[in-house]
């Protein structure tokens, strides 16, 4: 009898509000930090532009000559056909001559005539040999962020997400801090490989916090929330880097605000769940009168001493997706998905420069076109259904980056607009994309799913910096196959299950489209009283919205 009477947090939920003020203020909290990762995950961008350069010939002033920089110049660095000089290479110095018929690479370093401050690109001479470092550089701190989700997942478990997000700031603004002080780019890859794992940290465990305070209705909203403000922060950042064009001033500026965020150790609130699952009531306790006094509800201490851990299904394992067709198909499909979004999406934002107009500007407006896209996705997921915005989102992002090559770059206005219109929908389909893959799996292997996927979104984040490496073969290389991948991802969602108004799928008998449709309880934007039944017969009155 006494076990019949225990409350599991998800029903408690309901009495002291799914989405009230305190899980407004939440999502408040956590849109914060959403909205400073941009800086760290996009700022390469626009401290390693290209410059003009060649050759340091410094040297010619030894043979006595007096001679004008403009004379030093036509004596010691070729001229390409049209008659701009060699950025790689010079003419080879003789003892008191010059060998006119014979070049090699630069000794002394280069000059960089057109750069009053210093960027990383010229700082650390990201140059001709020394080019591919940068994109390196950047796939480096992707594989933070992959060894981040690793290393700070089963972390967050153990710690508590609140205190994850605590310690993932500190890193952030720490080593980003420390990036801008590094003496050379050996130090500066390693503490940016630190910045994109705590960028992992903070990712995860923003996504278990909301999603433990926040109704199973209103999480997708709360999520998208969530992303639009990351849109804004891209949308800042481009107004960042335009004012601060010193690298290391850059690096500080766009890293303290992380650290000025630790007046979160008294604000923001540890997972009430999380803490029953450790057996803490009593912090659970206090945590939930709290929640409740903000959304102004009560909650009564009868109540409170029945709440219990949520009993939880076996989980299954990698090794029981594979052994069943219908869940093999699901998740190497919806791991391509996850690995495109990612490639492509980072492909196109970290290659803002390749499209020819003014780069903080395209940044602008890259971020303010995924304002639009990503709330869009609210409707337009129960509208259309989540496989043919899935598709739809991914087909068009295809089209769009293979259409781009094709123009001349006599038309950059014309490539820039197809270029954030394919960001857009990138957005859009990362949106859609982690909306879906929490429906699409049973839940008794949902979360060894989600880790499986996001394992080769990393993996695809990886990948996305070297992609520009290609157009060393030919410049069409880069967008073409990121094109071709992405039409591969957009055909392979219509292999998949609508999920739209489908219950979810505990077990791992059937696929998700033979679920009964709950219609009533997942109309587009529900707004209205739902009457909803605790396990413990308690009717409890909610304001519904779901997607």
């Amino acid at each position: 009898m006494g076990e019949d009477r225990k409350m599991e947090f998800g029903d408690l939920l309901k009495v002291i509000g799914e989405f009230g003020r305190f899980q407004k203020l939440l999502v408040f909290l956590l849109c914060i930090p959403n909205f400073l990762t941009p800086f760290h995950m996009f700022g390469q961008v626009f401290i390693v532009t290209e410059v003009t350069h060649y050759c340091n010939t410094s040297w010619i002033r030894g043979f006595g000559w007096n001679l004008t920089e403009v004379e030093e110049l036509n004596l010691t660095v070729p001229r390409k056909s049209d008659g701009s000089l060699e950025e790689c290479r010079m003419f080879t110095p003789g003892q008191g001559s010059l060998q006119f018929n014979s070049t090699e690479k630069c000794r002394d370093g280069w000059v960089y005539p057109e750069v009053p401050q210093p960027t990383l690109r010229t700082e650390f001479n990201l140059v001709c040999d020394r080019k591919n470092l940068n994109d390196i550089s950047q796939s480096i701190l992707m594989a933070g962020v992959l060894v981040g989700a690793l290393v700070f997942g089963p972390l967050s478990d153990r710690i508590g997400s609140r205190n994850m997000i605590l310690f993932s700031l500190f890193l952030m603004g720490s080593f980003g801090i420390g990036a801008g002080f590094a003496p050379n780019l050996y130090v500066y890859i390693a503490l940016r490989f630190v910045v994109g794992s705590a960028f992992a940290g903070i990712s995860i465990s923003m996504a278990a916090l909301s999603s433990e305070w926040v109704g199973a209705s209103y999480r997708p909203l709360a999520m998208i929330i969530t992303h639009c403000c990351n849109a804004m922060g891209q949308m800042a950042l481009a107004g960042l880097a335009y004012g601060i064009r010193n690298w290391r001033l850059y690096q500080i500026v766009g890293s303290v605000p992380a650290l000025c965020l630790f007046f979160y150790i008294w604000i923001l609130p540890s997972s009430a769940r999380w803490l029953v699952t450790r057996g803490k009531i009593e912090e659970a306790k206090k945590v939930i009168r709290r929640a409740a006094s903000i959304n102004k509800r009560s909650v009564s201490e009868e109540l409170l001493n029945k709440l219990a851990p949520e009993k939880k299904a076996k989980s299954g394992d990698v090794l029981d997706l594979f052994r069943k067709p219908h869940l093999r198909k699901l998740l190497l499909i919806m791991a391509w998905v996850w690995f495109v979004d990612s490639l492509v999406y980072y492909g196109v934002s970290l290659h803002v420069e390749d499209f020819g107009l003014d780069i903080y500007r395209t940044q602008l407006v890259f971020g303010a076109i995924e304002l639009p896209a990503r709330a869009s996705c609210i409707f337009l997921l129960q509208w259309l259904g989540r496989k043919k915005c899935q598709a739809g989102w991914l087909l068009l992002a295809g089209v769009i980056c293979l259409i781009i090559p094709a123009i001349p770059k006599t038309f950059p206005i014309a490539v820039t607009v197809l270029a954030v219109i394919g960001k857009a929908s990138l957005g859009a389909s990362f949106s859609t994309t982690y909306v879906f893959s929490a429906e699409v799996f049973p839940t008794v292997v949902r979360q060894t799913s989600l880790g499986f996927c996001s394992m080769a979104a990393r993996i695809g984040g990886i990948l996305a910096p070297l992609v520009g490496l290609l157009d060393e073969i030919h410049p069409a290389i880069p967008m073409v196959l990121l094109g071709v991948m992405a039409l591969a991802g957009g055909i392979l969602c219509f292999f998949l299950p609508e999920t739209r108004n489908r219950d979810l799928q505990d077990d791992m008998t059937a696929s998700p489209s033979s679920q009964p449709s709950n219609k009533a309880a997942h109309s587009s934007i529900e707004n209205g009283p739902v009457e909803e039944k605790g396990k413990n017969g308690i009717v409890v009155t909610t304001l519904s919205t779901r997607l």
